[in-house]
């Protein structure tokens, strides 16, 4: 058996003993979830925060738009701004359970292992995908594994997890698309330019914009700024903020039991049958057919 195997064997165990039923859970570890799934399970909608992802056991796509990103424990999945996607785990079973986990992080944190490294960023990069697969070497896994142990002694949680969550970053940043992540904390470079329009869009994402308004945040031309959003996002800044809006009515109707057209309303529709045509397409049901079906199926 590989060391290579014989790690992933481990992070998987460690995962099984924290987390025993199917489910998402916070760890002792800041910004650290773990998740389990006994089934291949059925496309689920979400915003990705910036964050490193890891199959320790089984399979997982996501959907960024018209884009699927396929990793298993041989790979690792990145997304270095928030991004609104859909997930699915393609492989698990009882016997063999799906086993991830999420790290997420921020640019603070990018930028202090840029700081305290040799690693360069070039600013005129081009502006590339906001999330990628990558295969994992030896040495970002053993990080991985060092920062999961610490489960099992919480007393060392304080004092090491800055240290072993900023060797992952490094490991990332030295690998094939460490760009990507440099380019989001470089003051001129188109990504981080992007990053800023999109944290705009987070905050406002109820109000309509102009587009002139956005590419203005950009500091970039119109042309120019559609060009580079969707190349870092697979998407307009409009099905951006539309996908961000129906995902926000889709939690407000399932947590708070409002009214569809109030949450309509709330999220920045003017129009609830439209509201209802958009929701459908996206969902695949109208909006409280949706909900009574994802309360019956919890």
């Amino acid at each position: 058996m590989s060391k290579k195997v014989t790690r992933q064997n481990e992070l998987a165990s460690i995962i099984e003993r924290y987390l025993e039923e199917d489910g998402v859970q916070s760890t002792a570890i800041p910004s650290l979830y773990i998740m389990r799934r006994s089934i291949a399970s059925g496309p689920s909608h979400g915003v990705y925060k910036p964050s490193f992802c890891l199959v320790a056991q089984g399979e997982k796509e996501v959907w960024l738009a018209k884009e699927r990103f396929i990793y298993s424990p041989a790979d690792y999945l990145v997304a270095s701004v928030h991004l609104p996607v859909t997930t699915q785990v393609t492989e698990a079973t009882p016997d063999v359970p799906y086993l991830g986990l999420r790290l997420e992080f921020t640019p603070s944190q990018i930028l202090k292992v840029l700081h305290d490294t040799e690693l360069r960023a070039n600013p005129k990069e081009s502006s590339k995908r906001a999330m990628f697969v990558s295969h994992i070497e030896s040495s970002l896994l053993d990080a991985v594994i060092r920062l999961l142990r610490l489960l099992d002694s919480p007393e060392d949680i304080s004092m090491l997890v800055p240290l072993y969550t900023e060797e992952i970053l490094y490991r990332v940043l030295q690998g094939q698309n460490g760009d990507m992540l440099k380019g989001i904390v470089m003051e001129e470079s188109s990504i981080r330019q992007i990053r800023d329009v999109i944290e705009h869009i987070m905050n406002h994402f109820n109000h309509s914009f102009r587009i002139e308004e956005l590419a203005e945040i950009a500091n970039m031309s119109i042309s120019s700024f559609h060009r580079h959003f969707k190349d870092v996002t697979a998407m307009s800044p409009i099905q951006f903020q539309k996908q961000m809006r129906l995902q926000e009515a889709r939690r407000l109707l399932l947590t708070e039991s409002a009214d569809a057209t109030d949450v309509a309303y709330r999220v920045g529709y003017e129009s609830t049958s439209q509201f209802s045509r958009e929701y459908s397409r996206m969902f695949g049901f109208p909006p409280i057919q949706d909900i009574k079906h994802l309360k019956a199926s919890t």
